[in-house]
């Protein structure tokens, strides 16, 4: 069975499709930039705001959906730059019991949707 999520009060993303989907007892997130659901705008700021807001639409999606980022077994990190990647992670490790940190995989990409630096998707184990 699928559950496709929408979030109610949300912006339309910038492409057709679900802020997640749930099939089975995984729930796919899908990647969140650093958009700020008040304004509509891809915040530009710095490396650590961006992350932090990406961070922030995640859990916005997560609880959403009846979980959090305990639950998080994968993770992957789009960078536009790798002189990011320690900002990133020391933003993103304030979000993960230092016990229960993901699966991850970071790469470096050339743009991204919403002309971001960084966007992140996950998969959660909804299970028991």
């Amino acid at each position: 069975m699928l559950d496709f999520i929408t979030l109610p009060d949300a912006l339309s993303p910038l492409a057709p499709y679900s802020h997640a989907v749930r099939a089975g007892d995984f729930l796919f997130v899908t990647g969140q930039l650093s958009e700020d659901p008040e304004t509509g705008k891809v915040v530009q700021d710095s490396i650590e705001v961006q992350t932090r807001q990406v961070m922030e639409n995640l859990k916005r999606v997560l609880t959403h959906a009846g979980t959090g980022f305990d639950k998080v077994v994968m993770a992957r990190v789009f960078v536009t730059d790798f002189r990011y990647y320690e900002v990133v992670n020391q933003v993103y490790a304030e979000y993960f019991k230092r016990d229960r940190l993901p699966g991850r995989t970071a790469v470096g990409v050339t743009g991204l949707a919403g002309y971001g630096d960084v966007e992140i998707d996950l998969v959660v184990y909804c299970g028991d």
